[in-house]
């Protein structure tokens, strides 16, 4: 692929991935069956909700094994979780206030209890290790693989138009790296007009959340001609499955983990 420079730049292609963007690779997780991948991460993040700090600290070695079996860069995972991150803080801290203990740090008489510290830390670890699931997920399965998994899932159930939820899915993961491509373009715009010098916090949200809408429609109604243009229809070819042939294995870790998370 061959870019143009301008000036002597040079656009760099790991800059347009995102976390949220589908990362080609023959890794272990690449290669698995897509309805595995889903029954699996389901199953372990209804599991996690009753996870302790071990079974926590056991799914976080598991994640980042596969983290690093799969090539993703660390580099943007916490780039693109900076913000969840921060809301993780948030979590703690709320946690940490409002739950009556043993005060272990006093400050202007507002006391930090050692049951809120740890209820905080047990949260914020369980909703970090859904978030990973997730991205792990995104990152290794492509949309057209989730449309055609979500399909296959919801074929037996009745009065659910499953083609068409499928669709729906798959547009939104296709719509996601655009949605934070967008708000970092909108976002170093304003920058650039020192927009960093409005104290109100309202409407500096207001300021960025407008135009990004107004992007996201104008893209999702161009998407919407596009595939009337081309005569798209609910009606096509039913999707292939390949089976890389350790879905068992897969299926009979997540149930003995799950198991763990829950009665230990």
């Amino acid at each position: 692929m061959c870019f143009k420079t301008w000036h002597g730049y040079k656009p760099d292609i790991m800059d347009q991935l995102t976390s949220f963007t589908y990362q080609t690779g023959k890794s272990f997780l690449h290669m698995l069956d897509v309805r595995c991948k889903i029954f699996s991460m389901g199953l372990l993040s209804l599991s996690i909700i009753k996870a302790d700090f071990a079974s926590l600290a056991l799914t976080g070695v598991i994640i980042a094994t596969l983290v690093i079996n799969a090539g993703i860069k660390s580099v943007v995972i916490f780039r693109d979780l900076k913000y969840f991150f921060i809301l993780l803080i948030f979590v703690f801290v709320a946690r940490a206030l409002t739950t009556d203990g043993t005060p272990l740090i006093i400050f202007f008489n507002i006391s930090m209890t050692k049951q809120g510290m740890i209820i905080g830390a047990r949260i914020c670890a369980r909703f970090l290790i859904i978030m990973l699931l997730g991205m792990v997920f995104i990152k290794t399965t492509k949309p057209s693989s989730v449309k055609g998994a979500v399909q296959w899932f919801l074929s037996p159930v009745p009065f659910i138009p499953e083609k068409r939820v499928s669709i729906m899915i798959s547009l939104f993961l296709r719509f996601m790296p655009f949605l934070i491509k967008q708000t970092k373009q909108i976002s170093n715009a304003q920058k650039s007009r020192c927009s960093d010098l409005q104290p109100n916090p309202i409407k500096k949200t207001a300021r960025l959340c407008v135009p990004l809408f107004k992007k996201t429609f104008q893209s999702a109604d161009r998407l919407a001609t596009a595939m009337e243009a081309r005569c798209y229809s609910e009606d096509r070819t039913d999707p292939e499955f390949i089976k890389s042939g350790h879905e068992t294995i897969i299926y009979l870790a997540t149930l003995a983990l799950s198991i763990i998370m829950i009665l230990f």
